[in-house]
């Protein structure tokens, strides 16, 4: 493989606009956390308020959640966002930040933010009882993307 191949695999750099535009525009990513050096990745659906905050909505079914677990004893949270058309034609987005449940004076914001963008392949389970919903919210404290625009 000579240098400028490789160039066309890894892509270029996003910068800021680019970023905040490329999180607008999606609604579905992988929420990474960790327990006691466990790690554990998630899809999601997310909303971005675009000032820093990507808000999450966990459903909960049955007694234990282990989202709900993880996201709890996870200090810094890793959030990727992709788009892949083919290897030649592609978006991702990385944001790292500190995740926490949300305040209750948060939920307008949430709601909002979600509605903006997130994507929900189903948002109650007809097989279980719900029994809560959660709110949390990864403060964004640096984000890198990169893209190939074929």
């Amino acid at each position: 493989m000579t240098t400028e191949s490789f160039g066309e695999i890894t892509g270029t750099g996003m910068d800021r606009e680019e970023i905040e535009a490329f999180l607008h525009e999606q609604g579905i990513g992988v929420l990474s956390l960790a327990n006691n050096g466990e790690a554990y990745g998630v899809p999601v659906s997310f909303g971005y308020d675009g000032e820093e905050r990507l808000y999450f909505v966990f459903l909960q079914v049955g007694e234990e959640s282990r989202k709900e677990a993880f996201a709890a004893a996870t200090e810094r949270a890793s959030f990727t966002v992709s788009d892949v058309e083919s290897k030649h034609a592609w978006r991702s987005v990385i944001a790292h930040g500190r995740i926490r449940e949300v305040d209750d004076d948060e939920w307008e914001t949430v709601r909002n933010s979600i509605d903006d963008n997130a994507w929900y392949p189903s948002l109650f389970s007809e097989a279980e009882p719900m029994r809560d919903i959660q709110g949390w919210v990864l403060e964004i404290e640096e984000t890198s993307g990169q893209k190939n625009e074929g």
